[in-house]
């Protein structure tokens, strides 16, 4: 058989199945449901791990899935926090940071010494990094070894001129000096000092520790044998409305079209904290709870930037779109491809999967295709707003996000 007529018999059958299940999963009041979701979330604050706004959203959507039917059970640990100032002085010029976890404390007072572009020991090192969407701190790990100074400064230059929180591990300090982050838009007079030799203090004297956190999970046993996996995380370094709010609604509208839907398949759910320690959350969930992988027929990863919307860039002005930010990856197992594609087609870059591959994936859903998940499927991007206080409602819009719920449904309805 030649490879056109193969791929249009692949793209035939993905068409059939599709159609063998049903068409809508979002229902007719389904931008209402999204807007309340979201609204919800947005509600609860800063979502760090652990921390009130974490605490109180798994509590919302544990009551959201008892009411739904499903037995609730939450997975317990501890994750890294902070608490305490932080902030570069110089003068009367005061900026606020953020403290790059896991927090190494200065000591009370903070440090002082003289900004440099960490080519001299002591003192403060001022770094610049490249333009990018940054998200971890594993990205300039290797860097800041040849990095001098007494603690650093670190400037995220991105899309929004802000400061962008960066992952870390949870389970040992990256950098064993204090390290913090400066928005872009708030370091012109600290670099203009660093090239001067100019005296700043770094204050980040409060209280680095460990607090209890936990996994959202939740079952549905229908007796079937095997189950769906629906995954996603809930914690994020501040309100992360897009990053996670907009995931969240679709995995929360999911899993209601999946408690009243006759599947043939158990469902197990997860939201799960921990996203900012390299996912310490879900890494506990697919190695202790998780069903085996020999016996999930289905896992779906709702994760980063499912639907955000995108932005008109004119220099520092950012003008918000209706369309949605394409800047979000899907992947799934290559049996999965054609029916992703028919089913994702026109949603802007959801419409090209790409086959699943750990090395490719990032996030937690390359922890799931590592660890043996097949078929899995899933999104994760970064947004413009990714990882920065501004990322609230204004990064949202409820009518982005049935499209990708009604399309995951048929994707999944398709696979079982």
């Amino acid at each position: 058989m030649d490879p056109l007529t193969a791929s249009r018999r692949a793209v035939l059958g993905a068409g059939a199945l599709l159609a063998a299940g049903p068409a809508m999963a979002s229902g007719p009041n389904a931008e209402a449901e999204a807007k309340r979701i979201l609204e919800r979330y947005q509600s609860f604050g800063d979502k760090a791990s652990g921390g009130p706004g974490d605490e109180a959203s798994g509590a919302w959507l544990e009551g959201e899935l008892k009411a739904l039917g499903y037995a609730v059970k939450r997975q317990s640990f501890e994750a890294p926090a902070y608490d305490g100032e932080a902030t570069l002085s110089m003068g009367a010029t005061t900026a606020g940071v953020i403290p790059q976890a896991i927090v190494t404390s200065t000591p009370a007072g903070g440090i002082t010494g003289p900004l440099h572009a960490g080519d001299r020991d002591g003192g403060i090192a001022v770094v610049v990094l490249p333009y990018a969407r940054w998200s971890t701190a594993l990205a300039v790990e290797q860097r800041l070894k040849s990095v001098k100074g007494d603690a650093v400064v670190l400037v995220t230059t991105g899309p929004t001129g802000e400061a962008v929180a960066l992952n870390t591990p949870a389970d040992r300090k990256l950098f064993g000096r204090p390290v913090a982050v400066l928005a872009p838009k708030e370091a012109a007079p600290f670099l203009a000092a660093a090239a001067k030799g100019e005296t700043a203090t770094l204050n980040m004297s409060g209280r680095s520790y460990r607090r209890p956190a936990y996994n959202v999970t939740a079952t549905l046993d229908r007796g079937a044998g095997r189950w769906l996996v629906l995954s996603t995380p809930r914690s994020g370094w501040f309100g992360c409305v897009g990053e996670r709010g907009s995931g969240l609604a679709v995995w929360l509208m999911l899993t209601a079209w999946a408690a009243k839907t006759k599947l043939p398949a158990n469902v197990a759910l997860v939201a799960t904290s921990g996203h900012e320690y390299e996912y310490q959350g879900g890494e506990l969930y697919i190695h202790g709870w998780a069903p085996k992988p020999q016996d999930t027929a289905l896992w779906v990863h709702l994760g980063a930037n499912v639907a955000t919307r995108d932005w008109h860039e004119r220099g520092a002005l950012l003008s918000p779109l209706p369309s949605a930010d394409p800047q979000r990856f899907l992947l799934g197992a290559p049996k999965l491809v054609p029916a992703m594609k028919a089913a994702f087609a026109g949603l802007p870059g959801l419409e090209t999967p790409y086959p699943a591959d750990p090395k490719l994936a990032a996030g937690e859903l390359g922890s799931i295709l590592a660890a043996g998940y097949d078929p899995a499927m899933g999104i994760f991007g970064s947004h413009r707003y990714h990882h920065t206080k501004s990322d609230d409602l204004r990064c949202v819009s409820p009518a982005l996000v049935p499209p990708v719920v009604d399309a995951f449904a048929k994707v999944i309805a398709a696979a079982l």
